[in-house]
């Protein structure tokens, strides 16, 4: 249909890497919006993997009696924040003392390429000073940082706060790469995947503002790739780069249909709602009648979302008046409160079935949405190698 974004169709991650950095070619940045268990962390790894490159050099005269002349090396381009990132921070909770508790740091990552030598406690502190309230010291030789909140010390600080702790030396470094200093110059690209899994909206908005500044500071020097399961994030990121005039692409990332298969719908001249998108998702798996037990946590969510912002008291009040009312409010809280795995779908009853169909079916009907195709026919195929 004319006017529609366009959806573009991947056979493989390898292809939707390259599409990635084509984008970036002319682009500042790229922007994704994907639901969880779509593969968002699987892409940055494979966005970094394709940066790397192997290179040999010659060794230096003295460097190794006896060993070959030259020493095999790997280029990188990609300096990436994911769940793997946090990994490279582990507790030690003293359970002898059970008094001096730290955070071991895994320094062998080239993450810390310069941690030593930069001292970075300035930076780090310049960001966590606007998200949290402790203070934080780092020995470098045992490569452990201790935490403490005024006369308290070695505390042991909450998940969230160690998250954005570890988000704000990320910023640092991310501030360093920026600068050009020489430990972060092989720095060409940012790839973030949901730096913000912990936070309450209040502070979701804050880090989105504070990341985008610092990109845009930096859009010359390198660019970046964002991508996030979070509504608010997403949209409060592509309001920031459109108000700055930056170079972007959006994009609604979704996994297709075969196996290893992806699309991406553009999603910059239109405002991007991800309920609509869900919805969509929801409309297509009950016309296929590939229904789980997980799609009853999605309508409800959309009700959820959809009775706030008509200031209804209840999400019940997006189907009232419907035929069986008092019927589909009650599955709809007692089938979106049951055990499931996104991860390992369990396929609903027939009945069950039917009963979903009916309820989405009644709230459609009430409320027209223009649902997208996500995996329309016509879906425009790259040229990818």
């Amino acid at each position: 249909m004319s006017g529609q974004p366009k959806i573009y169709a991947f056979k493989s991650m390898h292809r939707l890497v390259q599409r990635l950095r084509d984008d970036l070619n002319s682009q500042d940045f790229v922007l994704l919006y994907a639901y969880n268990g779509t593969g968002k962390t699987r892409l940055s790894m494979a966005f970094k993997d394709a940066g790397k490159k192997k290179i040999t050099r010659p060794l230096h005269v003295g460097d190794t009696v006896g060993m070959p002349l030259t020493v095999a090396e790997f280029e990188r381009d990609t300096l990436y924040f994911n769940a793997y990132t946090e990994d490279l921070f582990h507790w030690d909770n003293d359970l002898d003392g059970d008094s001096e508790r730290h955070l071991k740091i895994n320094s062998a990552s080239r993450f810390f390429s310069g941690f030593k030598e930069l001292a970075l406690e300035e930076k780090i502190f310049a960001y966590l000073e606007r998200y949290a309230d402790f203070d934080f010291r780092i020995d470098y030789e045992q490569s452990t940082i201790t935490f403490s909140r005024g006369d308290a010390d070695y505390i042991k600080v909450s998940r969230g706060e160690e998250n954005i702790f570890i988000w704000c030396i990320f910023l640092a470094i991310c501030e360093l790469s920026i600068e050009g200093d020489e430990a972060y110059s092989w720095v060409k690209f940012f790839y973030i995947d949901d730096p913000i899994s912990s936070l309450d909206d209040n502070n979701a908005i804050a880090v989105a503002s504070d990341l985008a500044q610092l990109l845009k500071k930096g859009k010359d020097r390198v660019k970046a790739v964002i991508s996030s399961h979070h509504g608010l994030f997403f949209n409060v990121m592509c309001n920031e780069f459109k108000s700055s005039k930056s170079s972007r692409k959006q994009y609604f990332l979704h996994r297709g249909k075969e196996a290893d298969s992806y699309t991406l719908r553009a999603t910059d001249d239109t405002p991007f709602f991800h309920h609509v998108a869900m919805l969509s998702e929801l409309q297509q798996a009950s016309a296929s009648g590939k229904l789980y037990t997980h799609h009853f946590n999605m309508l409800r969510s959309i009700l959820e979302k959809t009775a706030t912002f008509f200031g209804f008291d209840d999400f019940s009040a997006c189907i009232h008046g419907v035929e069986d009312e008092v019927l589909f409010a009650r599955a709809l809280n007692l089938l979106s409160h049951g055990k499931y795995s996104a991860y390992e779908p369990r396929e609903m009853g027939e009945d069950t079935k039917t009963l979903f169909q009916n309820i989405l079916n009644a709230f459609l009907a009430r409320y027209r949405f223009d649902l997208p195709a996500l995996f329309p026919d016509d879906a425009t195929q790259p040229s990818q190698p």
